[in-house]
């Protein structure tokens, strides 16, 4: 399979890994994506492909708690200047807000709905704000959490939306629990972490990062001669590490790293005199994902290539 500078660009904004090691990595595997990615953690030259596809999209990601309601969307638009429109932020906060109060049932129903406030649909709204703003403008995604507690939090004017779903049992969601909340909400916006807690991590998972570690080990002069069995004891050592760089509640706390995060919420919690439980969490990064025209970058690798 052939690969592009495209491809070697992608390659380096996924792993951090220099270019000519990326290209070294689908020139290895065909130019499969997800092989190079594999190769480069085999030779210890990327710890693991991010979560997040690249960012590639204009628009905002907003979260907000509207009647009781915790709702997180993302609407795209084709330049930053439009994502900090009024009137663009306007409908953008009017899709929440029919997110909140309709509750559709996935995006198509969304879009059939009445937004907020008027007699079109959002289908129309859309429309409508593409004429006024002359941009093209889409509603990409929401989630919707109607029990519990939500925290919202929006960093970088709407780069990034998360909302964070707790369970408070014992008492009611003192302001304790809601800076709690958005302390977890910004870790999450901070790390995005692939997991919520190390028990959501797969079996399959498990196996792929167990293998990985042990060619690495293979690979590595000191650790190659090492007995099978000893292999395998350090490899389950080195789980804990995994789970501290991929699941939330296992974390390091950012704002005190003498904990993890589920010590920091429990904490908070005794101090507040209720439990809390984490229920669920959303984090939306507008563009995630979503590929637009290649940059003067592709260009200056172009060569690379050939």
């Amino acid at each position: 399979m052939a690969f592009t500078a495209a491809d070697v660009k992608n390659l380096r904004e996924m792993t951090g890994v220099g270019m000519m090691d990326c290209k070294k990595a689908l020139a290895a595997s065909d130019g499969d994506m997800d092989k190079a990615v594999e190769y480069l953690r085999e030779k210890g030259l990327a710890a693991s492909a991010k979560k997040a596809g690249r960012i590639a999209a204009e628009g905002m990601a907003y979260a907000g708690v509207i009647n009781g309601v915790g709702v997180v969307v993302e609407v795209n638009a084709e330049t930053d200047f439009v994502g900090k429109n009024e009137k663009f932020v306007e409908f953008v906060k009017g899709v929440a807000a029919t997110v909140a109060a309709q509750a559709p049932a996935d995006l198509d129903a969304l879009m059939e709905c009445k937004y907020n406030g008027t007699d079109l649909t959002v289908t129309q709204q859309q429309q409508e704000m593409v004429l006024v703003i002359g941009e093209n403008i889409k509603v990409r995604r929401f989630a919707r959490f109607a029990e519990g507690i939500c925290v919202p939090y929006i960093h970088a004017g709407g780069k990034i939306g998360v909302l964070v779903n707790l369970e408070v049992e014992g008492g009611e969601a003192s302001d304790k629990v809601q800076e709690m909340g958005k302390d977890v909400a910004m870790q999450i916006a901070a790390l995005n972490p692939r997991f919520w807690d190390k028990s959501q991590v797969t079996e399959d998972v498990l196996v792929e990062e167990k293998r990985i570690m042990l060619v690495q080990m293979d690979n590595d002069p000191k650790m190659a001669s090492k007995p099978a069995q000893v292999k395998e004891k350090i490899v389950e050592g080195k789980l804990n590490k995994f789970y501290a760089e991929n699941c939330l509640l296992q974390q390091e706390f950012v704002k005190d790293n003498e904990m993890t995060v589920e010590q920091y919420m429990n904490s908070v919690a005794k101090s507040a005199g209720v439990q809390v439980r984490l229920l669920n969490a959303v984090r939306f990064e507008k563009g995630e994902g979503i590929e637009k025209k290649q940059e003067n970058f592709a260009d200056e690798i172009a060569s690379m290539i050939k």
